[in-house]
């Protein structure tokens, strides 16, 4: 399969130097001149498809015993491998910055979420270039590449019209990008990008429109079109979805197939799934299931109401999980009528950390909502249950749930020091390259090992410079060992886990594991110190699941793994730790650099412009003025003049029904207004809303008035407003509002500003409120960002 290609240790691959001219005329050019030939990988080399599946534990799909039936991934395992000690880095944009850099997510900036990333070397959420992505080695040795999905490894703040755009997709190695930026994106209207540019759906909900379907077609469409004008050119997939992440958005006729399918209890089909996992093999017959989380109700304990409203969560779950795997499925039917399905080395990774506990203890309709520590009732979920699914929800489900959807492990997202957070399910498909059918593979491996095999399997070998940069070693082992000798010694024998302050550390078999939070309380009541954690000690050789804890029995073995998690924390920069979570996706309480730093003024000149919110003035915890320069036309005008955030939580500045209107959404569960009471006469006007923050700290309320043409014509009481993030999946939006609407006083999307828009200003007060707690720290804080 290989050839020499002691070229490729430099990228890009210098081209060859070109013939000698022996002629003056080129009739007598001899020999004659020969067209350079398109770069190619080794002899051999397979097509590549990565599929990254969001949220999901391992105890959730069939292929390994759960309750969502997943016929796909169960059809590749079955012509292909099953991995059952897979391991990623218990959140998101981490695993994906590893998986596509085969280093550990410290190691190349990516310590936690890019929303979340601070000024440490660990946490800025910049990938350094000494750590190139597996694209851009693939692609420089000659395949085609392309991206569809959930690209979460972008710093946040690069990701407007101004860029730059070298940690874009499209300038880590990807020739096509097709998806969104974000950690997650509503399904039923997403805001997208192809390449570098904002693009929407042209078809709705009602016209068919779900973007995991949009994102296999365009998927089939371009390998299809690649196939058809270079195939023997091989390409690489990668396609991450934006399911299973919260919200559950799904076609009504997955959700109700599951329908009366989880009123047993998350406690009863814990021991369904391992009783399944068993049959499969992939845990020992001597598998246990592991302890419960304190805290967290068993099912027995919950009221009829409770009982209800977390069963159809779970079904709206299970219909999402089959329906991402349905879309899987029709990628793999056009490999395969293309003829390049037995040649295609796919790796099918169905989570990119464990099931995610947080939607908290009883599940809710608006993630976000709950994050900043407002729980909705069972009896309000129940009252909404009919909708669960649609546009007009932003579910999730209980952690009881996540609990159960990582059996047989412990904890859950986050809890990156037991395997419920950090242990995946790992299906590997390649007839051409794989002899067993329907095999398992015990041996221990992490994402990043992902890269090592598929640079193995392409015969490329690990890129020394590129674009002259030295490179940083590879960290993960390969594991192609392993694909034909199910028998092999583990390879990878040491391994670190951080995450928001959970950590742990494996070396042959032992684990060493602290948990120092929990995964659904998002918003931290006072400090909690990293020396009050409590270290546990498991032997994972004989106790497959961490179900005991030995920590007392063997102290010294214990003191040992201590100290071999700080030796290799300090490696991979993972000091020093931070624990904050909703508190970090504030640039100025992350300590992370903002793209509009401390300006108080903005303008932004005619309609049209998205921005993210990390891009966007930040409006939260302070006054603030609005004010728009507008042409109304003969008739009257309509629409929005300037909207940030959704039907979720948000607000707009618009014309209704002729007059100037502005409308403050609290979480989807109020939507205070206010509205001049005179329409608004042709010709050119000046609209201005004074928000008049109360202080005090942060998401209190404030005073909304409204004024045309310097008069005051309406005011309002707006009684508290979101402290921390409007949405991650929702855009601040000049002249029109995007995704879902902040108010139904005008449609979806549909919904454009009709007059002319010259300019609107946005002015930030300076009584910006966060949540340091006392004016010595206060003093520090400002201190640390001069």
């Amino acid at each position: 399969m290989s050839e020499p290609h002691g070229g490729r240790h430099h990228l890009p691959i210098a081209g060859r130097t070109g013939q000698p001219v022996t002629s003056i005329d080129v009739h007598d050019q001899d020999p004659p001149h020969q067209p350079a030939q398109p770069l190619r990988p080794p002899r051999g080399a397979p097509n590549v498809i990565v599929v990254l599946v969001d949220d999901m534990g391992f105890g959730a799909p069939s292929a390994f015993g759960g309750p969502c039936e997943m016929p796909t991934a169960d059809r590749l395992a079955a012509g292909g491998l099953r991995y059952s000690r897979f391991h990623v880095t218990a959140i998101c944009s981490p695993t994906r910055q590893s998986l596509l850099t085969g280093r550990n997510h410290h190691s190349v900036g990516m310590g936690v979420t890019t929303e979340m990333a601070s000024a440490a070397p660990g946490y800025s959420g910049i990938r350094p270039k000494s750590a190139a992505t597996l694209a851009q080695v693939l692609g420089g040795n000659g395949y085609r590449t392309g991206a569809f999905g959930k690209w979460h490894q972008t710093p946040a703040r690069d990701v407007s019209p101004v860029g730059p755009f070298d940690r874009w997709p499209t300038g880590e190695g990807f020739d096509s990008f097709y998806g969104f930026l974000c950690a997650e994106m509503n399904h039923w209207y997403p805001v997208l990008f192809d390449g570098t540019t904002p693009v929407e759906p042209s078809r709705k909900p009602e016209d068919g429109y779900h973007l995991s379907e949009d994102l296999v077609d365009r998927a089939i469409h371009w390998i299809s079109t690649q196939q058809s004008l270079e195939p023997d050119a091989p390409f690489f997939a990668y396609l991450p979805f934006g399911a299973t992440h919260a919200p559950y958005h799904v076609p009504r006729e997955y959700r109700d197939k599951y329908k009366g399918g989880f009123d047993h209890g998350w406690d009863r089909q814990r021991e369904i799934t391992l009783r399944r996992q068993r049959e499969l093999g992939v845990v020992p017959e001597d598998a246990e299931l592991a302890p419960w989380a304190e805290g967290v109700p068993h099912w027995d304990e919950l009221s009829d109401a409770e009982r209800r409203s977390a069963a159809s969560l779970m079904e709206l779950y299970a219909g999402f999980a089959e329906h991402t795997d349905d879309q899987v499925g029709r990628l793999v039917d056009a490999l395969q009528e293309m003829g390049v399905l037995d040649d295609t080395l796919i790796f099918y990774i169905l989570g990119d950390n464990g099931a995610s506990a947080e939607g908290g203890l009883g599940g809710t309709l608006n993630e976000h909502r709950f994050a900043s520590g407002i729980p909705d009732s069972a009896e309000f979920i129940n009252a909404n249950a009919d909708a669960l699914g649609d546009e007009t929800t932003h579910a999730h489900y209980p952690v009881g749930w996540a609990l159960a959807m990582n059996t047989p492990y412990q904890w859950t997202k986050q809890v990156a020091s037991h395997f419920g957070g950090t242990r995946d399910g790992l299906v590997v498909h390649w007839p051409n390259g794989i002899a067993e059918r329907g095999g398992i593979r015990h041996q221990f491996h992490h994402v990043i090992d992902v890269m090592p095999t598929i640079l193995e399997a392409a015969g490329v070998p690990e890129p020394t410079t590129v674009d002259g940069v030295a490179q940083q070693p590879i960290e993960g082992v390969s594991m192609r060992y392993s694909f034909n000798d199910a028998d092999a010694p583990d390879r990878h024998r040491l391994q670190y886990f951080e995450m928001v302050g959970n950590r742990g550390i494996y070396h042959d078999g032992w684990m060493a594991v602290t948990r120092h939070g929990t995964p659904w309380e998002m918003v931290q009541s006072g400090r909690r110190y990293f020396d009050d954690d409590v270290w546990e000690l498991y032997d994972t050789n004989v106790d497959w699941t961490q179900a005991r804890d030995i920590a007392a029995e063997h102290p010294g073995k214990l003191r040992e793994l201590q100290q071999l998690f700080l030796i290799e924390a300090a490696k991979y920069n993972v000091f020093p730790l931070d624990d904050r979570m909703t508190e970090r996706e504030n640039p100025r309480e992350a300590g992370r650099l903002d793209l509009l730093g401390d300006r108080s003024t903005v303008t932004f000149h005619g309609a049209g412009l998205r921005l993210t919110e990390e891009t966007a003035p930040n409006v939260k915890n302070r006054s603030h003025t609005l004010t728009a320069s507008v042409d109304i036309p003969a008739g009257g005008g309509m629409g929005v003049i300037l909207a940030q955030g959704g039907r979720f939580g948000g607000w707009s500045l618009y014309v209704h029904e002729g007059r100037a209107a502005y409308a403050y959404n609290y979480f989807g569960l109020t939507v205070h207004r206010v509205i001049a009471p005179e329409r608004l006469t042709p010709g050119r006007h000046e609209i201005r809303l004074g928000f008049d923050y109360d202080g005090g700290g942060v998401g209190k309320g404030g005073t909304a008035s409204l004024s045309v043409d310097g008069r005051q014509v309406a005011d309002g009481r707006v009684d508290a407003t979101i402290p921390y993030y409007f949405a991650f999946d929702e855009t601040f939006d000049v002249g029109l509002d995007r995704a879902s609407p902040v108010t139904d006083d005008y449609p979806v999307v549909d919904n454009e500003f009709t007059g002319t828009l010259h300019w609107v200003r946005v002015d930030l007060g300076d009584d910006l409120y966060s949540d340091v707690e006392t004016e010595e720290e206060r003093q520090r804080f400002r201190a640390s960002h001069e």
